[in-house]
């Protein structure tokens, strides 16, 4: 390809809305296009790079025994609503719907779980006809509150997304393994560095699930990891083991204390000279349903804070937020930073934490604005709660694998989401099969996705510098950009047009850039670009060398024509 001929532009300054990294290279570099918001056209280069990464998801998920499909965007909402997630959806307002001229709901797909098991329904009938793995690239719609971060979070984007169906459990967790294990070399094809932790299913649903995560410190999400136990997973669903809550001694009696506007956890430390881990603190939410609302009291021990995604599992809602202050004293008739256990509405159910368990005299609020409580024992002064885990893993916690270790904390692109969907899906929606027994069975799913064009963004993230971009080689758009310094150079134009023809003989994807534009200007954008390798024939022509720069490590050499692919070979990654 010759600059001459190919769409692109780079650009002196970064878009004014960019906020990270990718977004503002990617923009830059003439990879991308703003059309709305969290809605990009992609150029010629970004496309490129978006077809190698399609390319290599389709090679190992064929190499898995998947089967390609397309399956539409415009989904009927009568299909949500056979699976029951149209409301889910629609109170996060994160589904785009349109009506028809006859007035039928229509959802753009955020994602195809009921119109793939619509699909596999009309077709299956038989064990004999299962186990299948189906899979799909192509645009997904949501929208996002607030879109931003260029590709890692727009209203329209590419995904793959692959689906099993199974007789049985045990089929099921074969099929989970095989698309693990292709996940595996895909990210590791992609050139890219993972992790792999355990997750939460969100609105998906299912078992159980486990993200690819791509790290960066630019990653939205945190994630908790012991690499000495082989422990990771999202902060959202992170265990840990913590310190024992120091010992209350006997059960004493309960008494009231005065506390004038001394409401937050650090303020009794002072106050009372007492830790935090003694004290119980209780946080009202409001639970989310499908057609209603509720109060709930989280009792948590002092030291440690909520995790809101475990709270809404253990609730079955659609989401919880933090009680308003108006709803917080309708219901302990205290102002904020009073309410406690003791004395609680009944009708007010209370979950409390597993950390909370077996503590005995401990501080909480009373209910009444300006007053706290000592020497409480839950189940002997207020009534027993729920118990659950719903505590947040934190940095230096122990890890549940080995309680010697600590977790530490790193940041993840999530690029890949696996998951065991059992029977959510197949039972709401009949799926069923004759099973080997005469009987029906319902089939049991697994549903297995992956960013696309997310990975495009993640690894621009993971490979820069203060130059530009740095693409792995197997997704770099060109992988070695030629040109030539001098432009009345007319032999060593013709050296540098056999040489890109020769490079596109072996498969490699080669730039030649005959710009009528400086050679600084031209450096720059071969940088900014980050195409792996930049070939330069300048003043060592005359004696039959060219210099050759690799641009992930910065070395450069004057090496023969020769010598040039043994060079890039030996560095390439």
């Amino acid at each position: 390809m010759r600059t001459s001929q190919l769409f692109f532009k780079t650009y002196h300054e970064y878009p004014s809305d960019a906020e990270v990294v990718s977004h503002k290279l990617l923009a830059r570099a003439g990879f991308l296009q703003k059309t709305g918001a969290g809605i990009y056209s992609f150029t010629p280069l970004l496309w490129r790079t978006v077809k190698k990464i399609m390319r290599i998801i389709c090679e190992e998920m064929d190499r898995a025994g998947a089967q390609e499909i397309l399956l539409p965007i415009l989904q009927p909402f009568e299909l949500w609503q056979e699976s029951g997630r149209l409301d889910t959806y629609l109170q996060a307002n994160i589904l785009f719907n349109l009506e028809d001229r006859k007035g039928a709901k229509l959802a753009l797909g955020p994602t195809h779980e009921e119109v793939v098991t619509d699909l596999v329904r009309r077709s299956v009938s038989s064990y004999k006809d299962l186990p299948v793995i189906l899979y799909q690239q192509q645009m997904k719609f949501r929208d996002e509150i607030r879109p931003r971060f260029g590709l890692m979070r727009g209203r329209e984007f590419m995904m793959k997304d692959a689906y099993s169906f199974d007789v049985d459990q045990d089929g099921l967790d074969l099929s989970y393994e095989k698309m693990k294990a292709a996940y595996h070399a895909i990210f590791q094809r992609l050139g890219l560095r993972y992790v792999v932790v355990d997750a939460d299913s969100g609105a998906i649903g299912g078992s159980g699930s486990q993200e690819f995560m791509v790290t960066a410190d630019s990653g939205e999400d945190a994630l908790m990891l012991c690499e000495a136990a082989g422990y990771g997973a999202n902060v959202e669903k992170a265990d840990s083991v913590i310190p024992a809550a120091p010992d209350g001694g006997a059960p004493r009696p309960m008494r009231k204390e005065s506390t004038p506007d001394i409401k937050s956890v650090d303020q009794l430390c002072a106050f009372f000279s007492m830790p935090a881990a003694a004290m119980v603190k209780t946080v009202l939410y409001t639970a989310i349903h499908a057609d209603h609302e509720q109060t709930v009291a989280v009792l948590m021990r002092g030291d440690r804070q909520i995790n809101e995604v475990k709270l809404t599992n253990v609730l079955d809602c659609l989401a919880v937020r933090l009680a308003d202050d108006v709803t917080v004293k309708k219901v302990t008739g205290a102002e904020v930073g009073f309410a406690g256990p003791v004395g609680l509405d009944a009708a007010v159910p209370v979950i409390a934490d597993l950390s909370v368990k077996g503590m005995t005299n401990v501080l909480c609020g009373c209910n009444e604005t300006d007053y706290h409580l000592l020497d409480v024992n839950i189940g002997r002064d207020c009534k027993e709660p729920t118990w659950a885990d719903i505590r947040l893993a934190e940095v230096g916690d122990g890890c549940v694998l080995d309680p010697a270790q600590t977790l530490t904390m790193v940041r993840g692109i999530e690029v890949g989401h696996i998951f065991k969907l059992g029977t959510k899906y197949s039972k709401a929606m009949g799926l069923e099969f004759l099973g080997r027994d005469g009987k029906k069975h319902v089939a049991v799913m697994g549903c297995y996705g992956i960013g696309t064009t997310r990975i495009a963004a993640a690894a621009v993230e993971q490979n820069n510098d203060d130059d530009g971009i740095i693409w792995p080689w197997s997704i770099a758009p060109f992988h070695v950009a030629i040109t030539v310094a001098g432009k009345k150079d007319e032999a060593a134009k013709a050296a540098a047009e056999a040489l890109h023809d020769e490079l596109e003989g072996l498969g490699w994807d080669v730039l030649l850039d005959d710009r009528d534009l400086g050679l600084g200007a031209r450096l720059k954008d071969h940088e900014l670009m980050g195409l792996p390798f930049r070939v330069l024939y300048g003043r060592g022509f005359a004696e039959g060398k060219v210099e050759v720069k690799c641009r992930r490590s910065g070395e450069t050499a004057e090496v023969t024509p020769a010598e040039l692919r043994d060079w890039i070979e030996s560095r390439r990654s």
